[in-house]
């Protein structure tokens, strides 16, 4: 853990660098993924609560969800760079398309969850695959986080949004979440996970692979509804901010549910 702290340390210098970049490379933003997170920690159970309570030392997985971004940036964990989505051409279907030869979000999240159920896990090694799945599922809810390869999952997707130019995968992290309302994540959090138990139940079901592809047909949507060049502001947020909240939602019960089966 000492070893993990400092990497976080470092990580964090690493972040603020590359905020000032125009290029914006992470998904949602800390403030989807806190929201995420905080959804699926409000659906776990008390025995699954407990255990991840022990394995992150008290710290909630809203405390981890965006460590990934920063990790990823660091030498020891530059591994997991391409982990973080899984990018499909237009004309590429999502069953046959491209695969990254050192893995995407998709195989990481099956493989973390293979490896938490293993029980072969360390106290160490469980903490660092808790961490990452954490993240990754709330990857795989980001629709730029499943587009296109052929323009880097949208960050060279030129648009103008409130009269900047930016991309279009900045927008997705951050852009419309910020604009749609100005609320903290517990309050995001609070205001979104209001639907029924047989509606869980429904968003719930299926696997990462099948959650993942509707991520991908969301994407196909917005790239269909934001040509180059497109002139983005008040519209564009109140077309798309339920879309937004759909997926940080789904997010964030089908990760409590996956955590959940780890740790019944």
């Amino acid at each position: 853990m000492k070893a993990i702290n400092r990497i976080s340390g470092f990580a964090c210098i690493v972040a603020s660098a590359l905020m000032m970049n125009s290029t914006d490379l992470f998904a949602w933003g800390q403030k989807g993924h806190d929201i995420t997170c905080a959804v699926a920690r409000e659906h776990l159970t008390k025995k699954a609560a407990k255990k991840i309570d022990q394995i992150l030392d008290g710290k909630s997985i809203v405390y981890w969800s965006s460590w990934m971004d920063n990790a990823s940036h660091t030498p020891e964990f530059a591994y997991t760079k391409t982990w973080h989505y899984k990018n499909i051409d237009a004309d590429e279907a999502y069953e046959t398309a491209y695969q990254e030869p050192a893995g995407d979000v998709l195989t990481a999240i099956e493989a973390q969850i293979a490896a938490l159920k293993s029980g072969t896990l360390n106290k160490e090694a469980q903490a660092l695959a808790l961490k990452m799945l954490v993240h990754f599922v709330g990857d795989l809810h980001c629709p730029m986080h499943m587009a296109h390869r052929s323009d880097r999952g949208g960050n060279n997707h030129q648009v103008q949004f409130f009269n900047q130019s930016r991309n279009l995968h900045s927008i997705w992290d951050s852009g419309v979440i910020d604009n749609a309302r100005k609320w903290t994540y517990t309050e995001w959090a609070q205001e979104i996970d209001t639907v029924s138990k047989k509606e869980i139940e429904a968003i719930v079901a299926g696997t990462p692979a099948q959650w993942g592809k509707e991520t991908f047909e969301i994407a196909t949507r917005i790239y269909e509804g934001t040509p180059k060049g497109s002139k983005l502001s008040y519209d564009y947020v109140n077309e798309w901010s339920p879309v937004v909240e759909q997926q940080l939602l789904a997010g964030g019960l089908r990760l409590a549910r996956i955590l959940n089966e780890i740790f019944k």
